[in-house]
């Protein structure tokens, strides 16, 4: 498939025409927040109230942010990623992770959407019958005492989603931990205290071959056989989410232990899948259920509303107007609650592996930025760090303010703090302050974005992850990149391997002459004392 739109999106007239409003922007009073812009610089879906009203965006440069959007041919892009076309077109794919979530009554029929739903929906019932059984205590250990600890052994997309939700829900199943960093101090941190009698090993690897995940399952394996004498405690103790069965069942899980994924689900877009097995284990079978309701939820009304109406598209939108229109190479995701404090760092993921692509779809290169660098942090944290750079910085930042209405736990108070505080940065952000002393005064119109979730229950968190998504995707088909494909992931990691080999005394020259050097330097340091350095 080739680009929804047929010139790049630098020479669209409505790319034009908002570089010209841009321009226009930076002498333009800030528009008054007053009842008719809230509502119309506003959206919900289900749990979710999302308002852009603080964005330095008139109703000319909205309008002219919606042609772009038609003339990029967003809306049918949007047709074709739900329907489960090709549209990774580097890998020749399907992006097919909504069908992960799709109700059981979904009338796709012999759909390429259909057909991946129904599939899904099977392992589904398998991973979270298997879930139930380790909640409740029927998976047992060779010891024949149940399983008390999860050990969970991933990186990046198999990782990052999976940490978020188990931290931002909770549950009462068993303890989960969390493996991704080769290292060895990561290692002996998540292992430390567990009883191998009661622990289960989860390996989440789509190729079963990413080299951290399986130097980091092969060390735990050791760890199990060590501690028990016990070669067969792996077929017990272990379990995979992985595309490559057979190099599974290889290393020592039995096939009933195997859990798929599939070539139209990227890493990053698989926590809908068996990859989502910690979840189900920490929260249970109703808690994931709802939490893929949620996203359900995202993914109607991403389908069926308007690109006017379309909060995921109107917040790509917001994305290329704040990031190439008005100089705001960043992006700031600030959650207001503990619990989403992983939320920075998925998006991180989410966002500049998907679009942090400088070739088109049609293989030429960019003209135009395409996604800012994403940071952030937990609030109220953040405002004693960095928000000073937000308020008076000279480099523009967009933001993403988020907090939850109920927080559920916790004094009344603390919480009125907090959304206090999300409330209060916002407005800052936008208003200023005047004053005479320069040192002291803030310019304001700051762009921010406020979500707010009702609560932070599982529909309300698979809601906002999939908003996020749809998000990724709308932006990266207005700067028409391919979101699903992660080439340059794989750069570091192929030269890595002679380096490897070259630090354990293999080989001298693994690569350019500065990386020989460093690996000199670091061989003589491992065996030279401390008298000698």
């Amino acid at each position: 498939m080739s680009a929804w739109s047929s010139r790049p999106p630098e020479q669209l007239a409505a790319w034009q025409r908002l570089a010209g409003l841009a321009a226009r922007q930076a002498e333009a009073d800030l528009p008054p927040l007053d009842a008719d812009r809230l509502a119309r610089f506003s959206g919900r879906i289900g749990p979710l109230l999302v308002n852009f009203a603080r964005q330095r965006l008139d109703d000319d440069a909205r309008r002219a942010l919606l042609a772009l959007a038609t003339e990029s041919g967003l809306a049918a892009a949007i047709r074709d990623v739900l329907a489960g076309h090709r549209v990774n077109v580097t890998e020749s794919r399907s992006a097919l992770h909504t069908a992960l979530r799709m109700a059981d009554d979904a009338s796709e029929g012999g759909t390429a959407a259909g057909q991946a739903a129904t599939e899904a929906r099977r392992v589904r019932e398998r991973f979270l019958d298997f879930a139930e059984e380790v909640r409740t205590g029927g998976c047992v250990g060779v010891a024949g005492r149940p399983i008390e600890a999860i050990l969970h052994i991933g990186i990046g997309g198999s990782h990052l989603g999976p940490a978020l939700a188990v931290d931002a829900l909770g549950g009462d199943g068993p303890e989960v931990r969390f493996l991704a960093n080769v290292d060895g101090a990561a290692m002996a941190a998540a292992l430390a205290g567990l009883n191998p009698a009661t622990t289960l090993a989860i390996v989440a690897s789509k190729s079963f071959a990413t080299e951290e995940t399986l130097a980091n399952a092969a060390a735990v394996r050791s760890w199990f056989i060590e501690r028990t004498s016990d070669p067969g405690i792996v077929a017990r103790h272990f379990a995979a989410v992985t595309a490559n069965a057979d190099a599974a069942v290889a290393f020592g899980i039995p096939p009933a232990r195997c859990w798929p994924l599939w070539d139209w689900v990227g890493g990053r877009f698989s926590i809908w899948s068996a990859a989502g097995l910690p979840v189900a284990i920490a929260c249970g079978r109703a808690a994931f259920v709802s939490f893929l309701e949620g996203a359900r939820e995202v993914d109607a009304h991403f389908r069926d509303s308007c690109l006017r109406d379309n909060l995921p598209a109107m917040l790509a939108l917001l994305e290329v107007w704040n990031g190439n229109f008005l100089g705001a190479a960043t992006h700031a995701v600030l959650p207001y609650d503990h619990r989403l404090r992983l939320l920075p760092e998925y998006l991180q993921q989410l966002e500049m592996e998907s679009n942090g692509k400088s070739m088109r779809l049609d293989g030429q290169p960019s003209g135009i930025d395409t996604v800012p660098v994403v940071w952030g942090g937990e609030e109220t944290n953040g405002q004693h760090a960095y928000h000073q750079l937000l308020h008076q910085g000279t480099r523009p930042v967009s933001v993403d303010l988020i907090a939850c209405a109920r927080a559920g736990h916790g004094p009344r108070a603390h919480q009125d703090a907090l959304l206090a505080n999300c409330f209060a940065q916002g407005q800052a952000l936008w208003q200023g302050r005047a004053g005479g002393d320069p040192h002291r005064r803030i310019d304001g119109g700051r762009p921010s974005t406020t979500i707010l979730l009702d609560e932070l229950s599982p529909r309300a968190l698979g809601a906002l992850l999939a908003l996020y998504e749809h998000k990724v995707f709308c932006a990266g088909a207005i700067w028409q990149v391919n979101s699903f494909d992660q080439w340059g992931v794989e750069a570091g990691k192929q030269l890595a391997a002679p380096i490897r080999s070259a630090l354990g005394g293999v080989g001298d020259e693994p690569g350019d002459s500065l990386t020989n050097g460093l690996v000199a330097e670091a061989r003589r340091l491992r065996v030279a004392g401390p008298h000698d350095l």
